[in-house]
């Protein structure tokens, strides 16, 4: 009987997984496989390598039991895989982030007359596809997700019927720091597996996705999908999201789509300028303050700023943080406390379940001015505003910094306003925002000219 093999990186699923599929019809049995890469499990944070165990566990689970494991680098482990099986081809979902095409090159290499196979990836339109009339990638987002939207999209696929082999070729190593990083003092984790998630999907179909447009920026709300932490690991495929969203009407399908673009957009800015995965992707000779105290605070959520504290406390506690808020802290420390988006973006990374460098990292360059907005530099955002705006009932901030539990209403985003405001330990501001924003609209005066 032939065998081939199917490696696993992005795309922990069974259902509509053309990388699968191809596999499937290549060979009488398919050795389902995963490595974890040194360069990227020693580098990730608790939560992420949380999240990566508990959904390669439920991978496991649906397979039977036969997902093969192996740690190291995957230019050894998988041609010792394929070699091992006398597999003639190694299947994968193509690749377009920086690392993940030079690595596959490398292991292309190593597989010598092995076929390296890619099929599809991790998004609803592969990356580099979506083009001007000029025949040149998109720098920004509108129009792109005009021509994104044009480009049609297949209807997903059922799992294939697989007959897998090769448990014998796991590795105790591997399973070792799986259930070590599974049983660590990590953050909450969302439901996992297929079948959570689309459980999880079809709630948030069948109850908020008709007021998506309006309730998605309420954090207190929970309106949201929840559907990235799932994305990040390819336990579902946008394409299914995708194909269900546009099956409906209304202003919340077109925001949820909306949602989906930008995801696909920062992943083909990234392909095409791999520099803007830790680089600005457009210069500025902006002054940073270096990082000290106050990003200290910032990260242990004491800014003595509610929102931005609820929003740290939710990170560190669920692994997870609300878009809204998200981009109220990305501000405070680029724009408050002056510090270049970096530090901000590996803090994000280490602590989310779905931080995808692309979407994080250009999220942050947007909100700090130097991505692929055209003119940024005025938007500062004032985090008592924004607070009251999109949590006007306090509820958020309750939640998350208890020590403002006893002011009601909007009065939890302004303590400094109550008698009582101080009586349970909260901080006091560590900045004034009016003085920030005049010093941070300066330095970007100063480095535009």
């Amino acid at each position: 009987m032939s065998s081939t093999v199917l490696w696993f990186r992005r795309d922990l699923r069974l259902r509509d997984h053309p990388a699968l599929h191809a596999a499937a019809d290549a060979a009488d049995r398919v050795v389902g496989l995963f490595v974890l890469d040194p360069a990227l499990w020693e580098g990730a944070g608790p939560a992420r390598r949380a999240w990566l165990a508990a959904c390669l566990e439920a991978l496991d689970e649906s397979m039977g039991g036969r997902l093969v494991l192996r740690y190291g680098d995957p230019a050894r482990e998988v041609p010792a895989v394929a070699g091992a099986v006398g597999a003639a081809e190694v299947h994968v979902s193509g690749e377009c982030t920086p690392y993940g095409m030079r690595r596959d090159r490398r292991v292309a290499e190593a597989l010598g007359e092995v076929s390296l196979v890619p099929t599809g990836t991790p998004y609803a339109v592969d990356p580099g596809r979506v083009r001007n009339k000029a025949g040149e990638p998109y720098r920004v987002f509108t129009p792109f997700s005009r021509a994104w939207r044009d480009v049609p999209v297949e209807p997903p696929q059922q799992a294939p019927d697989v007959a897998w082999a090769g448990s014998d070729l796991d590795d105790a190593d591997a399973r070792a720091r799986l259930a070590a990083a599974a049983d660590g003092d990590g953050p909450d984790l969302p439901a996992v597996g297929e079948d959570a998630a689309v459980e999880r999907w079809r709630a948030f179909v069948a109850d908020d996705l008709a007021d998506y447009a309006q309730a998605r920026d309420l954090p207190a709300a929970d309106r949201t999908s929840r559907m990235s932490p799932y994305l990040r690991f390819g336990v579902v495929h946008p394409r299914q999201l995708l194909h269900q969203v546009r099956s409906h009407r209304g202003e919340g399908r077109h925001s949820y789509e909306t949602e989906l673009a930008w995801r696909e957009f920062y992943a083909d800015v990234l392909l095409h300028h791999p520099d803007s995965a830790w680089r600005d992707l457009r210069p500025l000779d902006l002054d940073y303050d270096e990082p000290g105290d106050p990003v200290e605070a910032w990260r242990r959520g004491e800014t003595g700023f509610p929102i931005v504290d609820a929003g740290m406390r939710q990170l560190a506690h669920q692994g997870w943080m609300h878009n809204r808020v998200r981009m109220i802290t990305a501000s405070f420390l680029t724009k408050d406390l002056h510090v270049w988006w970096p530090v901000g973006a590996r803090h994000f990374l280490d602590h989310l379940t779905d931080g995808d460098l692309a979407s994080n990292n250009h999220g942050w360059q947007w909100v700090a001015g130097t991505g692929t907005d055209a003119a940024p530099y005025f938007r500062v955002f004032n985090p008592v505003t924004q607070g009251i705006r999109f949590d006007p009932s306090g509820d958020y901030v309750r939640r998350w910094v208890p020590e403002l539990e006893h002011l009601a209403g909007a009065a939890a985003h302004e303590p400094w306003k109550h008698a009582e405001g101080y009586d349970h330990g909260y901080p006091e501001p560590i900045v004034d925002h009016a003085d920030e924003r005049r010093e941070a609209l300066a330095r970007y005066d100063r480095a535009r000219a």
